[in-house]
């Protein structure tokens, strides 16, 4: 165990890569334990493989409805989106936002996740 924790303080990136790694294979297989230690220990539920692929894929791509559901209400799925462009201030036949969605549902979780991930890209596209 020494060796692996020297390892792991000399290169966080291959640790990082790893628990996605074990993140994306938790979600493909259906381990909904894993997907909730490994969100309990601090990986991102919306971190990214090598090849751009999320726990939302993997679950998603293998039928996982629990883990859909569990990512979906931890609102990775808000976020994937807004940060791939999603247009929040789009409107749907009922002329309504998904924020005018979220409220009338009662979602304020949703709500939130939208805010705080448009103020995040708004910060990320600011310059001074």
């Amino acid at each position: 165990m020494g060796a692996e924790a020297n390892r792991a303080e000399q290169n966080p990136t291959a640790t990082e890569s790893e628990n996605v790694e074990e993140l994306l294979e938790a979600a493909r297989y259906n381990d909904i334990d894993d997907v909730i230690r490994l969100a309990a220990v601090g990986v991102s539920l919306d971190s990214k493989d090598a090849e751009g692929r999320t726990a939302l894929h993997m679950a998603s791509a293998n039928g996982n409805v629990d883990i859909v559901n569990y990512l979906i209400s931890n609102k990775v799925v808000v976020k994937i989106l807004i940060l791939a462009g999603a247009d929040v201030s789009s409107l749907n036949r009922h002329e309504r936002t998904p924020v005018d969605e979220a409220a009338i549902g009662g979602k304020m979780d949703v709500i939130d996740a939208i805010n705080t991930t448009v103020a995040q890209v708004e910060l990320t596209r600011a310059s001074v």
